[in-house]
């Protein structure tokens, strides 16, 4: 009587099989590719919505303070502009740096035809990391906008 040949046929090598692996290294190496990829993708979006977020902010902080009575006004319009721009896009306001600039005359922003420059810093934590890591890489990207605008050459002339 011979031995079957049947294992010989289905590709077994002393009784084991490779019946169904293909299938178990797809799922595994898409599960590894997967993931990442998810990943930077949710990464990007969060970094390209902080960087919509904070040039509409200083945009139109710049527009607000030119249009502004007095200085203090309009850094207060300024404020009211980036907290509402940055509320919208879901980032914390707390975190932002504001920086105001003036020229010709620093001093005076509010001058006839003067230009003002809104510049704005925040800091994008990445998505799903807690802040309580210790790490020795960044936890954060930072992104940075900035805006001119020129004063009317009628400002004052109410």
């Amino acid at each position: 009587m011979q031995p079957s040949n049947r294992s010989a046929e289905n590709g077994a090598v002393d009784g084991c099989s490779d019946r169904g692996s293909a299938s178990l290294e797809f799922i595994t190496a898409g599960l590894l590719m997967l993931v990442p990829l998810v990943y930077l993708i949710l990464t990007l979006g969060t970094i390209q919505s902080a960087a919509l977020a904070t040039e509409g902010a200083a945009r139109q902080g710049a527009r607000v303070f030119v249009q502004a009575e007095s200085t203090a006004a309009g850094t207060a319009a300024a404020r009211r502009a980036l907290d509402l721009a940055l509320a919208d896009h879901g980032l914390d306001p707390s975190d932002v740096a504001l920086s105001i600039s003036c020229t010709p005359n620093p001093g005076q922003c509010h001058t006839r035809r003067g230009w003002v420059t809104v510049d704005i810093a925040v800091r994008v934590p990445l998505p799903l990391v807690p802040p309580i890591f210790d790490l020795r890489v960044p936890l954060a990207v930072p992104v940075e906008a900035s805006a001119t605008q020129q004063v009317s050459r009628f400002w004052g002339a109410r």
